[in-house]
């Protein structure tokens, strides 16, 4: 039985949460917070399976709720609200920067046409969510890694250029992808590709909120064709798969719907380690699953240099995780120290 505790300032609201939660035999409503405060108490209290949040609330709202749990007593937030839509992305992704794990636009009163959909959708993603294993959200306060710590693991494993940098992130991802691309230092020039597991429609919303964090770098979704180039940020097309040809163009297709396991991020690292091989660097970030793991150790044994998200910075360790097993990362590192390692690779 997953236990689902709802915090939501409307009566209404709440009772239509707890008739969609009952509906559903493996779920079960633990508790009801009317606001932040309630909702940390009762987290604390009743340590529910997920917990299902509004944002708009008197007094501790949504996003602070959301931190509050995350650094006392880390549980998978699905923050429900009516603004959770592709319009509202920076909503959404202050959401998912407070440790939110998941977003759900709040499921309309029966009779409306989208009620079913996002009903279903809703209790698919408190499923999903409950088997998340989260950590705090405050990442450690270390230092930032120092020149000669960085450029003694640089030297070690590069003996040329560097010529792309590729990133995989999923669960997490965009506050992390934050955290690295705002610290890349000003004329950084390495270009970096992206794959980012992401709901449709919310990927432009993503890196249109992130270019306003990273005015110094170029954030753009490529097109088949168009030639890699240096100080831009390429991300993935939603359900499709990236990958560079060996005349340094991107080819984009899109990925079968018929295929139950999909890897895009692994696809993404197979294809730079046939092209780039020791002249690349591969870094996986938090994500459910095992995605990219596979295509991190590819990447390794071309002689790339491959980082792993640390087990203590992720949101969910799933997919780091399995490269660290699979001795697929040369280096394991927080965010702040990813960013510092490539700013010294761009100043070799």
């Amino acid at each position: 039985m997953i236990n689902v505790l709802i915090v939501d300032d409307s009566l209404t609201s709440r009772e239509h949460l707890r008739q969609i939660i009952h509906s559903d035999p493996e779920l079960n409503v633990i508790g009801e917070a009317r606001n932040g405060i309630e909702a940390l108490m009762l987290a604390e209290k009743k340590r529910p399976h997920v917990i299902v949040m509004d944002i708009l609330m008197p007094g501790l709202n949504g996003y602070e709720a959301t931190r509050s749990i995350m650094e006392k007593c880390p549980t998978p937030i699905v923050i429900n609200s009516a603004l959770a839509t592709p319009g509202k992305t920076e909503i959404v992704f202050q959401a998912m920067k407070a440790g939110a794990v998941a977003v759900c636009q709040k499921p309309s009163g029966e009779g409306h046409p989208e009620s079913a959909e996002l009903t279903e959708k809703l209790i698919r993603m408190i499923k999903l969510m409950s088997e998340v294993k989260v950590v705090r959200l405050l990442y450690p306060k270390k230092k930032p890694l120092n020149d000669e710590f960085a450029q003694g693991q640089t030297l070690k494993q590069i003996d040329s250029t560097i010529d792309v940098i590729a990133i995989g992130a999923s669960t997490g991802g965009p506050p992390v992808l934050h955290i690295i691309l705002s610290n890349l230092a000003t004329g950084f020039s390495i270009p970096i590709v992206i794959v980012q597991h992401i709901a449709t429609g919310f990927l432009e919303g993503m890196i249109e909120w992130l270019s306003k964090e990273t005015p110094h770098l170029t954030l753009k979704i490529p097109k088949t064709g168009d030639r890699i180039q240096a100080g831009h940020v390429y991300f993935s097309p939603e359900d499709h798969h990236m990958e560079i040809t060996p005349s340094r163009h991107f080819l984009i297709t899109k990925i079968n719907s018929n295929k139950v396991v999909k890897r895009p991020i692994s696809h993404l690292f197979s294809s730079i380690a046939k092209i780039y091989a020791e002249t690349s660097v591969g870094v996986l970030l938090t994500g459910m699953g095992n995605d990219g793991a596979l295509g991190l150790k590819e990447m390794n044994l071309k002689g790339a240099v491959t980082l792993a998200q640390s087990k203590e910075t992720s949101v969910v360790f799933g997919m780091p995780g399995e490269a660290v097993r699979l001795n697929a990362a040369t280096h394991v590192l927080s965010p702040s120290e990813i960013a510092s390692f490539l700013n010294m690779l761009s100043r070799n």
